[in-house]
């Protein structure tokens, strides 16, 4: 791991309050600035975004996302996906099994009936190995096992972090196995648009380009072909508040207790395609996203609760931040009509998604 510079970001973040030894690897929080003054932190236990500073309307750099001070509080705290890198497998598979190649694999239940995020022990929460080959980028590597979490094969994934001058967060992602497994990765960062520690995102507006979305069962399990969003709670294909409907007598928003739900995004050819844009009317922050991944989960925090303190000493409440998680589809194993989510020997997973801030 590179040595660390900086002994304090500009969001206020000591760098020495991430300095720690977790299951015998180091420890770090790394800063990436660009050329406009845009600043990201990031550490390497779970690979999270730390913090986001942005620019608002009037140039006054605001930080975005939800998080916690210290790696202490990273390690003990109830929510573990703030700015993560949530693996093998993404969202939910159901009952916590599946069956590959006539294997039939037990994963952990750590979500309802279900496996979320990677179990017990997802990407989330390892040491990833960290390299900074420049002040825009970071290089973040992990090998997971043959075996962990009761997952298949030996899995080598690497993950770049860039931030560009174009105040963009590229995501890249690349990953080979030497045993079929199953793979589906995404980025967990909780926005808020106003500033971290703002109460709601009710207020921001959210465009998505997709006319179909996957309703669920209510354990969140998808259950059929994708539907439309006409006439329901779920169409942003025009834009609208997120609180707007938030509310609405909805058996998948009551489902959800809220937004969280699969997206199919609209696309016409392979590769990054534009997929969501929010804004908040406060601070008159964008973020557009672009993603190479076939769908995105839109959740809206519906189960924060206030009840712990992030970073600033601010609480988040329910609905104080939205995730855009652009990834494969929920229980895709279970779906054949699905994307695959399957990777095997000789094959190389690729992927990226870029949040951008326009000035």
């Amino acid at each position: 791991m590179n040595n660390i510079m900086k002994t304090k970001t500009r969001s206020g973040l000591q760098t020495s309050d991430f300095e720690k030894t977790v299951d015998g690897k180091p420890v770090g929080l790394f800063i990436l600035s660009n050329a406009k003054g845009a600043e990201m932190s990031v550490t390497n236990y779970g690979a999270k975004i730390v913090s986001l500073l942005v620019p608002d309307r009037t140039g006054r750099l605001t930080d975005v996302v939800l998080g916690k001070s210290t790696i202490t509080d990273y390690l003990n705290h109830q929510e573990p996906y703030f700015g993560a890198i949530c693996g093998r497998t993404a969202n939910r598979i159901a009952n916590g099994r599946f069956t590959l190649d006539g294997v039939e694999y037990q994963l952990a239940v750590n979500n309802g009936p279900n496996s979320l995020h990677g179990g017990i022990k997802g990407f989330n929460a390892v040491v990833w190995d960290a390299q900074q080959p420049d002040s825009q980028t970071l290089e973040l590597s992990y090998l997971s096992k043959d075996g962990e979490e009761g997952f298949p094969g030996n899995l080598q994934v690497d993950l770049k972090y860039r931030l560009t001058d174009d105040n963009s967060v590229e995501i890249t992602y690349k990953a080979v196995t030497d045993k079929a497994t199953i793979l589906n990765l995404t980025n967990h960062s909780y926005f808020n648009l106003s500033g971290e520690g703002d109460p709601s995102v009710g207020d921001h507006e959210l465009q998505i380009h997709a006319a179909t979305f996957l309703p669920t069962s209510d354990v969140a399990i998808p259950f059929g072909p994708p539907e439309t969003v006409e006439g329901t709670p779920f169409d942003f294909r025009s834009p609208h508040t997120i609180g707007e409907r938030i509310g609405a007598d909805d058996t998948q928003i009551k489902y959800g207790n809220g937004y969280d739900h699969n997206y199919i995004i609209d696309r016409a050819t392979p590769g990054l395609a534009y997929t969501a844009r929010a804004s908040s009317p406060k601070t008159g922050i964008v973020m557009e996203v672009y993603t190479t991944e076939p769908g995105v989960q839109l959740y809206t925090g519906n189960y924060l609760d206030g009840s712990f303190t992030g970073k600033n000493g601010h609480t988040y409440p329910q609905r104080s931040a939205f995730c855009l998680e652009t990834q494969h589809f929920p229980d895709s194993i279970h779906h054949p009509d699905y994307p695959s989510v399957v990777l095997r020997p000789g094959e190389v997973f690729e992927s990226q998604t870029v949040f951008r801030f326009p000035v």
